[in-house]
């Protein structure tokens, strides 16, 4: 099982609502979504995902953006009714808490909610919390989640590997890729269960660090990842060329994308992203740095499921 980790900004939610309604989202693979804005994208997004009957994960606690403070400003009530009407009793939305110093209070309230802790999914990426799988979850969380580090190895039932395999790659500088166009990407797929683990986990080509807002890039990047021949994955780097100012994004854009199609020539992917950047290349479009993101999110939750499918 693979459980690729996103933060609910606007284009990750998309990729996934996109995935679950053209069919390409595998039931083995179960996003897990930290929700930071309360927006229209991310309910619209849930409910794609139940309607297509595929699953999803959603941390009822995360630790960054402002989906609590929204939720609280909402006076007309509709959010949290949503919350309560949908999110609670639908069961293709997995119930999963981030491990922290207020685990006790949203555990009870899901408890108070008839949400039980086997069908809660545990998310450490803090050493200093570990006891609370003890002390809480008493060993029957659905499934947990952590680092892939010997500090947490105290954990040991149903654990799910979690790994950021793109902070090792991400440079400051989008035309820093230059210097390194294809790299190694990852082989938890291959040993995951090798390794006494129910499933593995990333943060795909986006990498753990949030930023709320984005900037105007000198050079374009597409990150696509790929099987190698031994079958572990790989991530190709598509940059533009016209890169000593921010003027014409969509023409770096299509240097990059025509990059992308040369390449593919050869390589064949053939995912629901992969063609949306075709359809792109042919008609000279640019789509926006959202939407760049959002497929190559796509190519690489399809392709990871389609390779699930198999094994």
């Amino acid at each position: 099982m693979y459980f690729p980790y996103l933060r609910g900004r606007q284009f990750e939610l998309i990729a996934v609502r996109e995935l679950a309604t053209n069919n390409k989202l595998s039931h083995k693979v179960i996003p897990i979504i930290e929700p930071v804005r309360f927006s229209s994208t991310l309910k619209n997004t849930l409910e794609a995902v139940g309607e297509n009957d595929f699953k999803i994960a959603l941390i009822k606690n995360p630790q960054v953006g402002t989906y609590f403070s929204e939720a609280r400003e909402d006076k007309t009530g509709k959010k949290l009714e949503f919350l309560r009407n949908f999110v609670l009793k639908n069961a293709s939305i997995i119930k999963a808490i981030l491990v922290a110093p207020d685990t006790a209070t949203h555990l009870q309230w899901l408890n108070e909610k008839g949400i039980d802790n086997s069908n809660i999914i545990s998310i450490y990426t803090n050493r200093d919390f570990i006891n609370y799988y003890y002390d809480l979850f008493k060993e029957k969380s659905l499934y947990n989640v952590i680092p892939y580090e010997p500090s947490f190895r105290r954990i040991r039932g149903d654990r799910i590997q979690l790994n950021d395999r793109f902070a090792p790659l991400k440079k400051e500088r989008n035309v820093d890729y230059l210097l390194n166009e294809d790299e190694f990407f990852s082989d938890d797929h291959l040993y995951y269960a090798d390794d006494n683990y129910k499933g593995f986990s990333d943060y795909s080509i986006v990498g753990k660090d949030y930023q709320d807002s984005g900037f105007a890039p000198y050079a374009v990047a597409i990150h696509i990842v790929y099987f190698a021949e031994d079958m572990s994955l790989r991530v190709h780097h598509f940059v533009s060329d016209s890169n000593d100012d921010i003027s014409d994004p969509a023409r770096k854009f299509y240097e990059a994308v025509s990059k992308l199609h040369d390449w593919n020539t050869n390589m064949k992917l053939n995912t629901l992203g992969i063609q949306e950047f075709e359809k792109l290349y042919e008609t000279e479009a640019y789509p926006g740095l959202g939407v760049i993101k959002k497929l190559s999110i796509m190519h690489h939750l399809e392709l990871m499921g389609e390779y699930l499918e198999k094994v």
